[in-house]
């Protein structure tokens, strides 16, 4: 009986350790519903935002139609993403 022969694999060469390094974000989505009073009253109580920089932020994804709140873990990003949907904004995790 013949053993298989086990050859090494190779591992293409990607950016892989640099994406790694890259923290994750959660970017807030304009939508049609929300009050911009009501967002910036959001990022300030999940953030702990002065209410400059949340109505800056509230701004940007009323004006850009999208604004990072949040850099950190994935799992972290995750949570903060989840708290933002229960209070009705659409967000969503990504790579920085």
């Amino acid at each position: 009986m013949a053993l298989p022969q086990v050859a090494p694999v190779e591992t293409p060469e990607i950016e892989e350790e640099q994406a790694a390094d890259r923290p994750w974000v959660t970017v807030v989505w304009d939508d049609p519903v929300n009050l911009m009073s009501y967002v910036t009253w959001v990022f300030q109580k999940l953030f702990g935002y002065s209410k400059e920089k949340a109505e800056q932020l509230m701004m940007d994804v009323h004006t850009k139609g999208k604004a990072v709140v949040s850099t950190g873990a994935r799992e972290r990003m995750e949570m903060d993403a989840n708290q933002l949907h229960g209070y009705g904004l659409w967000a969503t995790v990504d790579r920085a």
